[in-house]
């Protein structure tokens, strides 16, 4: 395939957020590669107005699979699902790659017109998704999913990885700077939460400081943890809940950020805001924050980091970006 011009290519990457956002640059790099392609992007409808803030997508296809399964038998799912799908047989593409490797993203995969590819067995997170692609390919799982979803869009269009990986979203994001951290405590997994106490001690310091203390949610229980903390830190705001593309634009003109291992902490690393990112339950190597801005990532897997080495990292990474 190396040196065929791609006309037409087709993305499948449909959640969670910190998923969506690690496929960005493998989406900068087709794009770079293939500059007149029409490229479009199957992702999840929560997650769409990110996806069309990236510079190199030309179409965003919703599709609504957390919805749908909550009424299977329903008509209007039924009805919302043919409209998708012949959303995606309305084009003939050159190339349809899956870089979630899920048998439901390997479904969708098979609804698209044209050659499917994705990772090997070896390679993929269900095994079931790799006997519906026409190739697979190898990509180490001990690479970090920015490198994984690069690899294999690289290997699969035919073109060596030249250039650093670049999210796309600069250009897209309003930014206007603000005197204000954004303390990103919400996560849908237990496992990867920092004690409601810790919240308090680090953000009652930023405040304390004259900086202003936002703490966005997602949903209800978000909500209610987002408003005991506020309670406790002086001066803290819950904003409303806002569209994915308000909420970019609300991190991206923040002064710095501190959160645990979920989306918008990939998302803050993205329109390269100073951040600390605060690990108890993954690993970093795996799927830590990568940005151009000054980061830091403190605890792993297993080992939960202290009010103290929080504030130490979050002292570094400010002196960094000299402010």
């Amino acid at each position: 395939m190396t040196g065929l011009r791609m006309t037409d290519l087709l993305f499948i990457k449909t959640s969670s957020l910190g998923d969506v956002i690690h496929h960005m640059p493998a989406v900068t790099d087709a794009r770079r590669q293939h500059p007149q392609a029409h490229i479009a992007w199957v992702v999840e409808e929560a997650f769409a107005p990110l996806a069309r803030l990236h510079p190199g997508v030309n179409a965003v296809i919703p599709v609504a699979s957390r919805r749908w399964r909550h009424a299977p038998l329903a008509a209007a799912t039924w009805r919302e699902i043919g409209a998708f799908r012949r959303t995606l047989r309305a084009r003939q593409y050159d190339a349809v790659i899956d870089t979630q490797g899920l048998a439901r993203t390997a479904l969708i995969a098979r609804f698209a017109r044209g050659p499917r590819y994705g990772y090997d067995q070896e390679s993929v997170r269900e095994r079931v998704a790799a006997w519906t692609y026409d190739k697979g390919f190898r990509v180490g799982r001990q690479l970090h999913a920015i490198e994984r979803n690069r690899v294999l869009t690289a290997l699969a269009l035919g073109y060596p990885m030249r250039f650093p990986p670049d999210y796309g979203l600069q250009e897209r994001v309003s930014r206007t700077p603000g005197n204000y951290a954004v303390l990103l405590h919400a996560t849908a997994q237990a496992g990867k939460e920092w004690p409601e106490q810790n919240w308090i001690a680090v953000g009652g310091q930023i405040a304390a400081r004259g900086i202003d203390v936002l703490l966005p949610w997602g949903n209800d229980r978000e909500r209610a943890r987002a408003e005991r903390l506020a309670a406790a830190i002086p001066g803290a705001r819950v904003p409303e809940r806002k569209p994915l593309d308000a909420v970019a634009a609300m991190l991206a003109g923040a002064r710095l950020a501190v959160g645990v291992d979920t989306g918008l902490v990939h998302l803050a690393a993205a329109l390269n805001v100073p951040l600390v990112a605060i690990f108890t339950g993954s690993v970093p190597t795996l799927t830590g924050p990568v940005g151009a801005a000054p980061l830091a990532v403190v605890g792993a897997q297993g080992l939960v980091p202290s009010v103290g080495e929080v504030a130490k990292a979050l002292a570094r990474v400010e002196a960094e970006a000299g402010r």
